[in-house]
């Protein structure tokens, strides 16, 4: 399954005022792993941005100025996300704005949901968490996901946090490490990679104290966020016995 965890930054919250797309940034998953394939680009609005954007976002109406149009991008940005589940945190939004810059260029591009099927993290996160804060920095909060980097709203920044929190919701692995900013880039013929072959006795590596600490705080975040003891934790239990029993 090829999925696409969307985000967009705008110059202001209302679709219906004329307010446009500024950042448009995805980031692919292929069988709930990371490619390390992106689509991010700025773009030129044609209007200013509203100052209570530019506090979110850090975006200047300056640096727009020699950015694309929407246009210029629209048929790279729907060959990028074409046949792919959209993954997107209060979908209603990106997609108002999204659909209002395809009808800008043409019914010919229709609407987001003639390519893509939608699902919406926030629909999810309130049916999981009723009551609670679901933004995407609570979710990362509750769900042990790090988002020390995340500053200001930035699109592509949000995308792979958006794909981090969604894997915790719908599989219990929370804060993994995915290796966004390390995956080298997709392309070009597939690679066939054969197994290693031993030529001698691997060195097992010990885990230091501060890495046991590091693992106890991940192991009570999962057990935090499934309201008791988590499959990894019990799955645990079973080996530590075995090591005492060995000893």
């Amino acid at each position: 399954m090829r999925q696409i965890v969307l985000d967009t930054e705008t110059t202001g919250l209302e679709v219906r005022q004329g307010h446009r797309l500024i950042e448009i940034a995805c980031v692919e998953m292929v069988e709930r792993r990371p490619t390390g394939r992106h689509y991010q680009t700025y773009l030129n609005p044609d209007r200013l941005i509203d100052e209570g954007a530019k506090q979110v976002t850090g975006i200047e109406d300056e640096f727009l100025l020699d950015k694309p149009r929407f246009a210029d991008v629209v048929e790279e940005f729907l060959a990028f996300i074409q046949g792919a589940e959209l993954i997107i945190h209060n979908a209603t939004f990106d997609v108002g704005f999204l659909d209002a810059e395809l009808a800008r260029v043409g019914e010919r591009y229709g609407r987001i949901a003639d390519h893509c099927p939608v699902i919406d993290t926030l629909v999810m996160a309130r049916e999981r968490y009723p009551g609670q804060r679901n933004s995407l920095d609570a979710l990362c909060k509750r769900l042990g996901v790090d988002n020390s980097a995340r500053d200001l709203h930035g699109g592509l920044i949000d995308a792979q946090l958006l794909a981090e929190v969604y894997l915790a919701m719908t599989s219990g692995q929370v804060a993994l490490d995915l290796g966004f900013e390390a995956a080298p880039e997709q392309g070009g013929a597939a690679q066939v990679v054969m197994p290693a072959v031993l030529t001698r006795r691997p060195k097992v590596l010990r885990a230091t104290e501060d890495e046991l600490t590091a693992h106890e705080r991940r192991l009570d975040a999962l057990d935090k966020s499934a309201g008791g003891t988590s499959i990894w934790r019990k799955e645990e239990a079973p080996v530590a016995d075995a090591a005492v029993a060995a000893g």
